[in-house]
């Protein structure tokens, strides 16, 4: 049997289980903080809803469940076989559409408007890479039932804090609106038809660049005129909002998008950027009006990302629900807090309290309990070689030793005699 997990799955040891759940702590205390409810919701979804939840390129990332017994004995006997047939479930992508099922079925008992907590597991079917996993956890908070610019500001502000709180304290939080890009796309010459493909493109900008930008669009046959105008404003062009908003002809879409900056920009007090990105897209389809990534040069890239989503849960209820969330990338940001060497600040140090064979067991458990008034107290056999043992405590983090037959404390990292 194999001892390793699945390509683009992970074991965690303790001391980066100990980072995450300080990490998520953190945040959670912070979203708590500000009103939002914690939910859960199950990791798998019917098929029916996961095709057509708008997902982008993500929905040829789902790992899909086939069918059961009968059932899948049925759709196997079918000539042809019909791959759509064999599956009637799959592992959610995000939370984002399992969250707009749960609230369609359960908004009569939520709260209006509904401010809600989600961190949990989601699976892609991701070529395996660094930074790629199949399976990650999200961490995201949404706003359902308020169609005003407030939740975003509400939004941006509890995840920029909840960065802050973790360590992150140079960031920029990139807004666009999906509206004005869109009209500018047209106004460009590309149909209406074709922009979700454009954007999808548009949205690989910090990846591919300009050239690859147009390179991709001219291979999907879009119009030669339109791609090089895109291509002009991309790398000549002038990309402020006044400019964009005026090749758009629509200032009242603007205007929402300058509402949130201002107050954000107010809201920072200077501790992080806020910013226009015009070639700021986000992969989902679902998306419907502002989108905001938060960046970090100095990690290299965004930390947190999110939108507005209008029409998803009318999917399930046939009547429009202004909804917008915003997630952090829980695992970019423990990543990179890890490599940065990041230490949890006021962590209790840890204390092994070593025992010989015949000892009293119940005592030297009660002797634990009372060194855990200030240590994280492990309880272990005592080793024969005490150096060696010393050696391989202080590897996996312990900052001191006892012993349950004398009231010896050792501190490591001092030479032990």
């Amino acid at each position: 049997m194999k001892t390793s997990p699945l390509k683009g799955m992970r074991d965690l040891l303790p001391a980066e289980q100990a980072l995450r759940d300080y990490i998520q702590g953190q945040i959670l205390q912070t979203y708590r903080a500000a009103g939002f409810q914690r939910i859960s919701t199950p990791m798998l979804e019917d098929m029916e809803n996961l095709d057509k939840s708008d997902g982008g390129d993500n929905l040829n990332l789902i790992f899909k469940v086939l069918k059961r017994g009968e059932k899948l004995a049925g759709a196997l006997s079918r000539t042809p076989v019909e791959e759509k047939s064999l599956s009637d479930m799959g592992l959610r992508y995000d939370l984002t559409l399992p969250l707009s099922r749960y609230y369609a079925a359960n908004r009569a008992e939520l709260p209006h408007p509904f401010k809600v907590i989600q961190t949990d597991r989601v699976f892609r079917a991701e070529r395996p890479q660094k930074g790629r996993l199949r399976e990650f956890v999200q961490c995201d908070i949404d706003i359902l039932g308020d169609e005003s610019p407030n939740a975003e500001v509400e939004l941006i502000d509890t995840t920029a804090r909840a960065l802050l709180k973790i360590g992150f304290d140079d960031f920029v939080i990139n807004i666009n609106d999906r509206r004005i890009l869109r009209r500018m796309l047209e106004s460009m010459g590309f149909a209406a038809d074709t922009l979700d493909s454009v954007c999808i493109t548009f949205d690989k900008m910090d990846k591919i660049g300009a050239d690859g930008v147009r390179n991709e669009l001219t291979e999907k046959a879009m119009p030669e005129a339109a791609v090089q105008a895109l291509y002009h404003f991309l790398t000549q062009g002038d990309m402020s909002l006044d400019a964009v908003t005026a090749a758009c002809g629509d200032a009242e879409i603007s205007s929402d998008l300058r509402y949130v900056m201002a107050c954000c920009e107010k809201l920072s007090g200077g501790k992080y950027k806020v910013a226009y990105s015009p070639s700021l897209v986000r992969g989902q389809g679902y998306y419907t009006g502002m989108v905001f990534e938060a960046t970090s040069q100095r990690f290299g890239g965004a930390v947190a990302g999110g939108g507005r989503y209008d029409e998803m849960v009318g999917k399930f209820i046939g009547q429009k629900v202004p909804a917008v969330g915003f997630s952090i990338g829980f695992e970019r940001v423990c990543g990179l807090l890890l490599e940065q060497g990041y230490q949890i600040p006021g962590a209790r140090p840890r204390m092994a309290l070593l025992h010989l064979p015949d000892a009293d067991f119940a005592a030297v458990v009660a002797k634990a309990n009372t060194l855990r008034a200030e240590y994280d107290v492990s309880i272990l056999p005592q080793a024969k070689k005490l150096g060696k043992q010393f050696g391989q405590l202080e590897s996996a983090g312990f900052a001191a030793v006892a012993f349950a037959d004398n009231d010896d404390i050792r501190h490591l990292g001092a030479k032990a005699e």
